[in-house]
């Protein structure tokens, strides 16, 4: 079992950065693939990013490729640094671990966080 928990989200004028880290409790992340995704008020959750275990296959849904950058910091730890935010980029952000790769989507992921909530006023 993986308990993750997100910290990091807050509020912050377009343009602006955050960085977002998942922490692990229970087990290390070692051998997971960890994703993050996002869901926006009346929005379903959608893909962000996701790292393969070592972190040498990563993925990016295109609307934040190029600002965004997932990064594995040690065995207990991902982080998701956010640059260049905007306005639609405003959600709940929530990391996830699975077992193996089985794709860019909410149901390939087993374990999840709490969320953690990004504000990007305009």
């Amino acid at each position: 079992q993986v308990q993750l928990v997100e910290s990091g989200g807050g509020l912050v004028q377009a343009g602006g950065s955050l960085r977002l880290s998942c922490t692990a409790s229970g087990r290390t992340l070692g051998p997971y693939v960890m994703g993050w995704f996002r869901q926006a008020p009346k929005k379903e959750r959608e893909f962000v990013a996701r790292s393969n275990w070592n972190g040498d296959t990563i993925n990016y849904a295109d609307s934040v490729k190029g600002r965004f950058t997932i990064s594995r910091d040690n065995s207990k730890s991902v982080a998701l640094q956010m640059n260049n935010l905007k306005p639609e980029d405003t959600a709940v952000y929530y990391c996830a671990a699975s077992s193996y790769y089985r794709g860019n989507y909410p149901e390939a992921y087993e374990y999840w966080g709490q969320g953690t909530q990004v504000t990007v006023s305009s």
